[in-house]
């Protein structure tokens, strides 16, 4: 295989993990990070302690705190940086030479929406805006169920490289296939996008879901399934409703392959979440949703779905979407309804399914 060098803008979990694959894989990948202790602990312990503590990472992976170093004259650049912050890290790399000529092909790992003034936006939608006009309908989108830990230690995992660009996906395709990996290829990059988006909503509700299944008599692994289910077809309709072209999306690895492993894993961060809201009573802090996002840092973890949750209720009332699941977890974040209230009532009432 021919070494390719890869830029990542983030050394999260997830941006870190991928690299470290592609590094095994015999890529040469510069990480870029925020934090000195990260960039130190890469480049000299090969470890990321603070985002990825416990997997040594390859000699073919280093960082930087410089983000036009990482960004500049490389083969492949995949953004990993958090929804919150992806527009304003794109815009500091616009600039460079080699992304202003169109020479890099980009990926993007982040999953999410993103606020704007007309209301939720995909996340390629607003990279389009941002980044040179050469990189219009050739973004590629990269999910599937794909959690940090088992990537960073090679363990199988399927990925998706979504593209309205059929040579940028298959580009990513071919990058992304090495020791660990398995990719493919899609044309419905709105489709993987929701997917990705949404799955994180339904995985809060089932981490509660399941701290209560761990003392309740009412539920336990049948509810669980049947709160799955029900959460792919909402998912479902949201994508449909933004323009989603392939019901195929749904059932790939895209669709239930992640929500599986988002709403199962013991790595799920929104799994955790939604099991801390149980468990700890987390959101007692908090005045409502929106007072939960502008303080999401105190949680001292992120999770994605409890910031998509906002917006997916925002799509939901402007295309007239009946969404129990994502509506309930909306009126817990927002103190409308008390946790244990709402589970009973999604999961007592068949007509609410």
């Amino acid at each position: 295989m021919e070494s390719k060098s890869v830029g990542v803008i983030g050394a999260g979990a997830w941006g870190s993990g991928l690299a470290q694959a592609l590094a095994r894989g015999g890529h040469k990948v510069q990480v870029w990070a925020r934090e000195p202790d990260v960039v130190e602990g890469i480049n000299k312990e090969h470890e990321n302690k603070r985002y990825l503590p416990g997997y040594p990472l390859s000699e073919n992976m280093t960082a930087s705190l410089d983000i036009k170093e990482v960004a500049s004259g490389k083969e492949f650049l995949i953004l990993a940086s958090p929804s919150l912050y992806l527009a304003s890290t794109a815009r500091q790399i616009a600039d460079i030479p080699s992304i202003k000529e169109g020479k890099t092909v980009i990926g993007v790992l982040t999953k999410g929406f993103i606020e704007s003034s007309t209301g939720p936006r995909l996340i390629l939608e607003t990279l389009e805006e941002v980044l040179p006009p050469c990189y219009a309908k050739s973004l590629v989108y990269i999910a599937g169920p794909s959690h940090a830990e088992e990537v960073a230690m090679g363990k199988i995992t399927g990925l998706i490289a979504a593209s309205e660009s059929p040579k940028n996906s298959i580009k990513f395709r071919e990058l992304l296939r090495v020791p660990g990996l398995m990719a493919y290829s899609s044309l419905d990059v709105i489709g993987v996008q929701i997917c990705a988006a949404a799955k994180n909503v339904i995985a809060v509700v089932y981490g509660s879901l399941d701290a209560v299944s761990e003392h309740s008599d009412m539920f336990g692994d049948n509810a669980e399934s049947l709160l799955l289910a029900a959460g792919l077809n909402e998912i479902q309709q949201i994508g449909f409703a933004m323009g989603a072209t392939h019901a195929e999306t749904f059932t790939s690895i895209a669709g239930v392959g992640d929500l599986d492993v988002t709403c199962r894993s013991k790595y799920g961060r929104n799994r955790r979440f939604g099991q801390d809201i149980i468990k700890t009573d987390i959101l007692d802090k908090f005045e409502n949703l929106d007072d939960l996002i502008s303080r999401i840092s105190e949680v001292g973890y992120l999770s994605e779905g409890a910031v998509a949750c906002k917006f997916v209720h925002e799509i939901a009332q402007s295309h007239g979407l009946k969404l129990t699941i994502c509506d309930g977890l909306y009126r817990i974040l927002n103190k409308e309804i008390k946790p244990m209230d709402f589970l009973r009532e999604l999961l007592t009432q068949e007509e609410k399914i």
